[in-house]
């Protein structure tokens, strides 16, 4: 079901903001990640005049497409990697600049998974759970894990088909104060229930994070029916760049933001020319929080949105891919797409389903979040391959033979992302959201931590659309 909002922010994209601006404005964006680009798109058609200050060479953000160091016709997501079918914002811009997508498998039941120092087929093990050998309460025998996740899920899903999104409100009062391990207790699961749920469905990590992040990906079918986008997800990215090319600063990275009641003045430093300096009439900050903390406003921001930018949040992310001569998995494992799930370092193994006309492919060898990315940002890169071409080796001994070269991500130790995403812990919708999204002055915020679809394209390009709207209303009525 979609919200009054997104079939707004969906006409957006296809149709533009209105009728042209009368008052044609000059609008400042600091970022160009899929929110920058969204909301500096949708001035431009409107007739306003943007500029994206951007600190790196490159545009996307958080999507980034590794083409090195792999060989010819290979590639990697080092971000985003995958798109649901039902984030309808994502795909109207995919649709609208010609984009081909391709199914993403996400899961296989040929994968495997890796557990105890034991190896089982996922569709084996999801036929007959006792071969993974955990212990559920009295009261949970004769159920699978899936069963009593969907028995727990379907309250909500009744609220929603009775009440639509205005359920949300209620969800929100009544389960923001709960983490998903307390979501899990108060519904008298098990400690082994709840281990299994947190390995096989990769939410270990995530146990003490806001019950509503996962609730939201659950309602919203972020994880099923999925597509990426043919040649790299950051083909999306660059899509946006024939018509912001002469509207886009590479290299300038945005170190302090001023305003007054006229104007805002943003701050930016180049290799060239050092410190310089740009105003308009409006801005808008797509910086993560961890970036912004670290920018000096001249111009204090309110005491809620200080808060706000230093409390919430931000996941780690780290992954590990690896090119290999051969893709093994297929060829010996009869392994097309999908993942492997284990209890090693390493946690989640994903196949990819690009690659196959080289012969060769790139796999996602580990992709790890909060604790489990921390140690690996740790290591050094050359620390991160041993270590998890050991791991893989286990599961895979083919990789010992196959293995030509690798690359690393450490989200959480980007200068220029601070984090892999915004994740609520508890609590803090309630006491950050409205904060965080509300605008200060002449300045509006965007990135997809200021929307409710945390660590999706969907969630920046919403969050970017919003804050063009806002601006071109507000600059029609200003005085």
């Amino acid at each position: 079901m979609m919200t009054s909002e997104l079939t707004e922010l969906l006409a957006i994209a296809r149709d533009g903001l209105g009728a042209r601006a009368e008052r044609p404005r000059k609008v400042l964006i600091a970022g160009a990640g899929m929110a920058g680009l969204a909301a500096a798109l949708a001035l431009l058609r409107a007739g306003h005049e943007p500029l994206i200050l951007e600190a790196q060479q490159r545009v996307g953000g958080r999507v980034q497409t590794l083409r090195e160091p792999f060989t010819d016709g290979l590639y990697a997501e080092a971000g985003a990697m995958r798109i649901p079918r039902a984030h309808v914002l994502t795909l109207a811009y995919v649709e609208q600049f010609g984009l081909s997508v391709s199914p993403f498998t996400m899961a296989n039941p040929q994968g495997y998974y890796y557990l105890h120092g034991q190896k089982h087929r996922i569709a084996e093990a999801d036929a007959d759970p006792a071969r993974l050998q955990f212990e559920f309460g009295a009261h949970e025998h004769g159920k699978s894990c899936g069963q009593l996740w969907e028995a727990a899920l379907q309250p909500f899903v009744s609220m929603l088909e009775a009440e639509g999104e205005a359920a949300w409100e209620s969800i929100c009062a009544q389960y923001d104060q709960y983490s998903t391990r307390e979501f899990l207790e108060m519904n008298r699961w098990s400690e082994g229930a709840i281990e299994v749920f947190g390995l096989l469905q990769n939410q270990e990590a995530l146990m003490n994070s806001s019950f509503l992040e996962l609730l939201r990906e659950e309602l919203g079918r972020c994880y099923t029916d999925m597509v990426e986008i043919d040649g790299g997800m950051d083909r999306l990215a660059w899509a946006f760049l024939p018509e912001l090319k002469g509207h886009l600063r590479f290299g300038a990275r945005v170190v302090a933001v001023d305003q007054t009641d006229d104007g805002v003045t943003l701050h930016y430093e180049t290799a060239a020319a050092g410190r310089a300096s740009v105003t308009g009439d409006y801005a808008i900050l797509t910086l993560p929080f961890p970036v912004l903390r670290h920018v000096e406003t001249l111009k204090p921001f309110s005491r809620p949105k200080q808060r706000a930018i230093r409390q919430l949040y931000y996941d780690a992310s780290a992954k590990i891919l690896f090119q290999c001569g051969r893709r093994f998995w297929e060829e010996d494992d009869n392994i097309f797409g999908g993942g492997t799930i284990t209890d090693l370092p390493i946690r989640n193994v994903y196949y990819p389903d690009h690659g196959r006309e080289t012969g060769r492919g790139v796999l996602l060898a580990s992709y790890t979040w909060s604790e489990d990315a921390q140690r690996w940002g740790s290591l050094s890169h050359g620390e991160r391959v041993k270590e998890a071409l050991d791991d893989l080796a286990e599961i895979h001994p083919q990789i010992k033979d196959t293995f030509e070269t690798a690359a690393s991500k450490v989200w959480h130790d980007d200068p220029f992302a601070g984090g892999a995403f915004a994740l609520f812990d508890p609590g803090q919708q309630t006491l950050l959201h409205e904060a965080i999204v509300a605008p200060e002055g002449r300045i509006w915020f965007a990135g997809e931590h200021t929307s409710l679809t945390h660590a999706w394209i969907q969630g920046a390009l919403e969050s970017g659309l919003r804050a063009a709207a806002q601006i071109h209303r507000h600059g029609e009525h200003a005085a």
